[in-house]
């Protein structure tokens, strides 16, 4: 099941709107690199390890 990190789930002064999706460790990765580029955090294991907790399922509409 792809998942979903959305910064709208995080607290930020910014008021970032991104949301990333797809297979949990392609999630993980890109969160991790925006995070320190954009929100200035430095990559390190726990805050992959938050980001990871923070995963949803992504909801799927289908049409019929």
């Amino acid at each position: 099941m792809r998942k979903v990190a959305d910064c709208r789930e995080f607290p930020s002064e910014m008021n970032c709107t991104l949301a990333i999706s797809g297979e949990e460790e392609e999630v993980v990765r890109a969160a991790a690199e925006h995070a320190v580029s954009v929100h200035s955090h430095t990559d390190s294991k726990e805050l992959r390890d938050q980001i990871r907790s923070g995963l949803k399922d992504e909801l799927i509409l289908q049409h019929t």
